[in-house]
């Protein structure tokens, strides 16, 4: 699982529902798509800490060409490490807000030519972060 530290920047509430917007240092922010507004959960404040949390099978990899996808949490990254299996590969990224792990096949890694010190991006659907306190 990853898990990077940040603050709420932003708030956006459309019926039940929020896009909170986490900055997690001067480069990186993240969004979420919350089940919940502010008046209904208490951490939904801005300047509030939390985490924002994602499972590495979550974390799509591409170069760094224009993207033309609609995944806003891009973070770009270098890859400190992948261990290769037969189906699936773990990637390392060393990244402005961390070590973040991807887990893709083996296949794809290989079409990327995924080795250390490649630049890439890490990037996650905003409906498949968490936020926790």
């Amino acid at each position: 699982m990853n898990k990077l530290a940040g603050h709420i920047s932003n708030i956006e509430v459309s019926g039940g529902m929020s896009l909170v917007t986490v900055k997690i240092n001067k480069v990186v922010s993240l969004k979420s798509i919350v089940i919940d507004t502010p008046e209904t959960a208490s951490f939904l404040v801005k300047g509030q800490a939390v985490n924002v949390m994602f499972k590495e099978t979550e974390v799509v990899i591409g170069s760094l060409e224009d993207h033309r996808i609609s995944l806003q949490n891009r973070i770009k990254g270098k890859v400190t490490a992948v261990e290769k299996g037969r189906l699936l590969s773990r990637v390392r990224i060393a990244t402005d807000a961390g070590e973040i792990g991807s887990v893709i096949s083996t296949a794809s890694a290989e079409k990327l030519g995924l080795q250390e010190q490649v630049a890439v991006y890490a990037m996650v659907k905003l409906n498949e972060t968490m936020l926790l306190e």
